[in-house]
């Protein structure tokens, strides 16, 4: 009998991601408006009465999807946090790196291209990757430079947003947009102009 339950347990668990797997693969293919419980359910293997269950409906599921999607996303980039004690090239190299990795995850610029087609629909999910990933990178970036007085950033902030926002157009521009097949451009030239632009500013003499 306790077999059983934990059976069944282990079964209602697998569910939830058993149908986000599916419906992430239809969503992609037919977006947001395309998308039937129909496919979502045979893509999922399970009854549309099984989706109904979790997640109430297609809205619901595209929510609960977005969000599993951008968490985890975040907690791949940022995560770990910086190697802090290395010195401040190997630092900023560092966090280019990290996120310049998910243009080579095909499944993240998908993910990308989904939520911005659909931003319009759903602005809230759109804030949300901009909150988890976006604003948190920068906040990581902004303590960093706050805690490491040799570099003498003045604007903290607004160096964060020219460095982080300098990756996120590339990755926009090279991948999301197929950009790379019009204006290419290397990734590790476009790092070291970056980390060469905050490492050089504190050395030139004030005016």
């Amino acid at each position: 009998m306790l077999s059983n339950q934990s059976t069944n347990e282990t079964e209602t668990s697998c569910k939830p991601e058993q149908i986000l797997q599916g419906a992430f693969q239809v969503f992609l293919q037919h977006g947001y408006a395309g998308t039937s419980m129909d496919r979502v359910a045979t893509q999922a293997g399970v009854s549309k009465h099984t989706i109904y269950n979790h997640f109430q409906g297609k809205e619901g599921l595209f929510i609960a999807l977005i969000e599993r999607l951008v968490l985890r996303h975040f907690q791949v980039e940022f995560g770990c946090g910086l190697p802090e004690t290395a010195p401040p090239e190997k630092v900023l190299r560092r966090f280019a790196e990290i996120l310049l990795a998910r243009m080579d995850d095909p499944e993240y610029i998908a993910f990308v291209r989904l939520m911005i087609a659909e931003s319009g629909r759903f602005p809230d999910l759109a804030q949300l990757y901009v909150r988890e990933v976006i604003q948190h990178g920068t906040e990581v970036l902004s303590a960093y430079f706050k805690s490491s007085p040799e570099l003498d950033v003045p604007d903290p902030a607004m160096t964060c947003q020219v460095f982080f926002g300098s990756l996120i157009s590339f990755i926009l521009s090279q991948e999301v947009l197929h950009g790379k097949l019009i204006i290419p451009a290397s990734k590790e030239r476009l790092i070291h102009y970056l980390v060469g632009l905050v490492l050089d500013y504190h050395k030139q003499p004030s005016v």
